[in-house]
């Protein structure tokens, strides 16, 4: 209080995170203008306790009590000095006997300058230990998810070798969309690779994916362009998986069906989410819905294996709806309205 009017509190300097706010839980001790222990309450005795510190504090310099605790090669926060002594407005932590202390240095001061310290402190043995066990989680799914990407892509090769060895167009045809499947699903797994949860940026993932169906799909002497309106935003992995090869489907559809006989055409993927509802509408300027079926290739008809993929995945995965109708300006609409699964689930 008597720093307050003199300016003095709160600290114009100070280097404190958030992370260590005081609460009435925490142990205190209270410093000499040299360091020296003047009075340690029985919370922060039992923290010291907990590094391994069994020497009475009263009198002694607290700076030379944590010294002691701490190993031959051990790191060293640079901040921890600072707070043993009381120097400044600090945080620190002191790591030992396979215990954490987090603590908390505030300066006293009178008019004349510095007279003491308070140093704060809290046992965080076990949220370090929390933390510990959450990242090696993470780094175990992320592991995992990486070996599984691996895995499809060695599948999506064999099948690969096996196109090749066979004579027949058909089943070239039919391994060769196994493989675009197979490397989907890998796709998606990338994706949650390289992130530290089950949650994925889908724009990244589906942006990539969706290239790939076109550069796949398309013949040599075709040309189709794809363009993104909106966002889907962060999806976990029970979502992303099914969505990536509903989108695909339909990417790799409009290419076969739309543009047969094509030289160049264009794709338009628009997304609308608002929280758990997701809208997509997949537009295509093929010959559209009436040419097709005047050819005995109707997309909307449910005999493909596209098709049924499609409808599976978005009614029974999402609990959503899929309407095949005539573009206004020529070609095909694909409208798909669903809720995310996940969110479902937590709800």
């Amino acid at each position: 209080y008597e720093m307050i009017p003199r300016g003095q509190f709160p600290y114009r300097d100070s280097v404190m995170s958030q992370r260590h706010i005081a609460r009435v839980s925490d142990g205190f001790i209270v410093l000499t203008v040299d360091g020296v222990v003047r009075y340690a309450s029985p919370n922060a005795i039992s923290c010291f306790r907990r590094l391994g510190s069994l020497r009475a504090m009263i009198g002694q310099y607290l700076s030379e009590i944590g010294t002691q605790l701490l190993h031959k090669n051990d790191p060293v926060p640079e901040t921890l000095p600072l707070v043993l002594s009381g120097k400044a407005a600090v945080d620190s932590e002191l790591d030992a006997n396979r215990s954490a202390v987090s603590m908390r240095s505030l300066p006293l001061y009178d008019a004349n300058g510095r007279t003491g310290g308070i140093v704060l402190c809290r046992d965080v043995t076990e949220l370090r230990r929390r933390e510990k066990e959450l990242q090696t989680k993470d780094a175990a799914i992320s592991e995992i998810h990486h070996r599984v990407k691996n895995n499809l892509q060695s599948v999506s090769a064999l099948l690969r070798l096996q196109a090749r060895k066979t004579k027949s167009q058909e089943v070239k045809k039919e391994l060769a969309e196994a493989q675009r499947r197979v490397q989907t699903i890998a796709m998606v797994h990338e994706g949650l690779s390289q992130t530290v949860d089950e949650i994925v940026d889908f724009d990244k993932v589906i942006s990539n994916l969706l290239k790939m169906s076109v550069d796949l799909a398309t013949m040599r002497d075709q040309h189709i362009d794809i363009d993104f309106i909106g966002k889907f935003g962060m999806m976990p992995a029970q979502d992303a998986t099914p969505l990536s090869l509903v989108l695909t489907e339909l990417i790799t559809n409009a290419i076969e069906h739309g543009f047969e006989g094509r030289k160049e055409g264009h794709i338009t993927v628009s997304v609308g989410r608002g929280g758990n509802n997701l809208n997509v509408v997949v537009e295509d300027d093929g010959v559209g819905l009436e040419q097709e079926e005047n050819n005995g290739m109707a997309r909307s008809s449910g005999s493909g294996l596209g098709t049924q993929i499609i409808n599976t995945f978005v009614k029974n995965d999402f609990g959503g709806t899929v309407r095949w109708e005539p573009r206004r300006e020529g070609g095909t609409r694909v409208i798909l309205d669903m809720k995310l699964r996940a969110a479902q689930n937590e709800s």
